[in-house]
């Protein structure tokens, strides 16, 4: 097998075991698995890295190496049953931010970030509704420790308050408690996963950055720690919800390529 179909089986194989490492998705976990993970794609990365510094047109190379990538993905949700295609379009999502990125990331050879822009645009081509973007392993170890609550963390932080706070540990309860044990708890904790992060990062590059956190902290972290205390758990879900949606709408951008801001 030369270095080419080395590469192209490698891309077409990131996903294939998707169900295995997202079943054990959880702070545990996660660092001894990507690390295996990790080791089994770095054959496929040298393959790329290879082909990259010696192939006269490396560009066109990485474009079909990242459309193998999405194809793949096509493939196994079509081949999903028809009532497992939601959740199964769920954890694909969360296997390419969560293990593919980071792996491809922590390998850091030349062709690493042109590879990982274009398996952005061949995805956001072939699953135009999706908002993926790439991080590295240490953001992801990193958000464990910190439970996934990455607005309400970064709000905390622009008033002063520490990460182990009582408002955080209040969310974080209510989340691991509440949310997580509903019959879609876990989708919309992905859900969250995907996008809050970017909106994280973007909010935090704006000038006006402080006045926005304390919008948020005041129109919806505050009166979701008021709805716990006294019990109104569902109401709580809906604000946060609400709070999602509308500072996905405002501060959560894409190039055309997919790569986000």
């Amino acid at each position: 097998m030369n270095d080419y179909e080395l590469a192209m089986e490698g891309m077409s194989a990131l996903l294939g075991e998707h169900e295995k490492y997202i079943a054990s998705f959880s702070r545990a976990s996660y660092s001894k698995n990507f690390m295996e993970y990790y080791r089994s794609v770095v054959p496929a990365l040298d393959a790329v890295e290879k082909l990259y510094l010696s192939v006269k047109e490396p560009d066109t190379m990485l474009g079909n190496m990242a459309s193998a990538v999405a194809r793949s993905a096509r493939q196994i949700l079509e081949e999903s049953p028809k009532r497992k295609k939601e959740q199964v379009n769920i954890n694909l999502s969360l296997m390419m931010a969560g293990y593919v990125f980071p792996a491809l990331l922590q390998y850091k050879g030349e062709s690493t970030k042109p590879l990982v822009d274009h398996i952005l645009a061949s995805w956001k081509e072939a699953f135009p509704k999706s908002n993926l973007s790439a991080a590295p392993y240490e953001t992801i170890e990193q958000g464990f420790h910190r439970k996934w609550c990455y607005i309400t963390t970064a709000a905390c932080a622009e008033l002063g308050r520490s990460d182990d706070c009582y408002e955080l540990n209040l969310l974080r309860d209510y989340r691991d408690g509440y949310l997580a044990k509903l019959e879609n708890g876990s989708e919309l904790i992905r859900s969250y996963y995907d996008v809050a992060p970017t909106i994280v990062k973007h909010i935090s590059k704006r000038s006006d950055a402080s006045a926005i956190y304390h919008w948020i902290w005041e129109s919806y972290i505050d009166p979701c720690i008021r709805m716990i205390e006294d019990g109104r758990m569902n109401e709580c879900k809906v604000r946060y919800e609400e709070m999602v949606s509308v500072l996905k709408e405002r501060y959560f951008y894409l190039y055309p390529n997919g790569r986000d801001i």
